[in-house]
């Protein structure tokens, strides 16, 4: 970390997975700090260029102040395996999933005791931060060490974001029902369409909007939410019990 923990311009952040969530993260903090990123994709060179972002090898971006897991929750385990020889005392470890409870305590058990450990997840994509970050939110929920609150003073002050400090448990409890349930009833809109357009209702057109912030997620996000939430196939067996009553009451005394 800079000195006295503090992110300034000479804070490199480096971040693993350089997908449309990486790149999101890039865009947003390279005007305050250096940026490097790895990921084994091919093509990347122009976008990264473009960001301002420097593309390198796993230990370089493992060396640096603070380092982003930007994977899906299914390769954290061999990620944090990866990263984990070449973490210098004191570096900033943070993961951006969906889930918490599971890659928290990938990142406690598979990271280094020098390093620190703060699981966090933004409420909000590619998609819903089209028109800027200032004002949505982010949940963190501090693992290991105290560095996470100068995370939690950039985050508020250099971003405008509204963090939430929660724990791993309380986040992915509330999710299961935030998350789970907006994506789950987007799928099967989605399987519904085409669906009218003309003859709309200012109702009806927030419930496509919605769909459309989290139509595009990758599939793994959907899996990360639906099967990764330890606390989501109770929220979804409630809700369809709920909608298997509501079906049965609207079809009693029909022939």
């Amino acid at each position: 970390m800079p000195e006295g923990g503090r992110f300034t311009s000479g804070t490199t952040v480096g971040i693993i997975g350089f997908g449309a969530f990486g790149q999101l993260i890039a865009r947003h903090v390279r005007p305050h700090v250096r940026v490097l990123a790895c990921d084994p994709a091919p093509g990347l060179g122009p976008v990264a260029a473009q960001l301002g972002v420097e593309l390198a090898g796993l230990e370089a971006v493992a060396r640096c102040a603070v380092v982003v897991l930007a994977v899906p929750v299914g390769s954290m385990e061999d990620i944090v395996a990866a990263v984990a020889p070449h973490l210098r005392p004191g570096t900033l470890v943070l993961d951006v999933g969906s889930v918490k409870v599971a890659p928290a305590a990938i990142m406690q058990r598979g990271l280094p005791d020098h390093a620190e450990i703060v699981a966090t997840h933004p409420l909000f994509g590619p998609q819903s931060a089209q028109g800027g970050i200032k004002g949505l939110k982010i949940a963190l929920c501090p693992i290991r060490g105290r560095r996470w609150l100068r995370l939690a003073a950039f985050l508020r002050r250099r971003l405008g974001l509204d963090v939430i400090v929660t724990t791993p448990e309380d986040h992915d409890r509330e999710a299961a029902t935030v998350q789970g349930l907006t994506h789950l009833i987007a799928k099967v809109l989605v399987q519904m369409e085409p669906l009218p357009t003309r003859m709309t209702t200012r109702s009806f057109d927030l419930l496509t909007a919605a769909v459309g912030m989290v139509r595009h997620d990758a599939p793994e996000v959907f899996e990360a939410i639906e099967r990764a939430n330890p606390y989501a196939a109770d929220v979804r067996r409630r809700f369809f019990q709920l909608a298997s009553a509501l079906e049965a009451e609207l079809g009693e005394g029909q022939a």
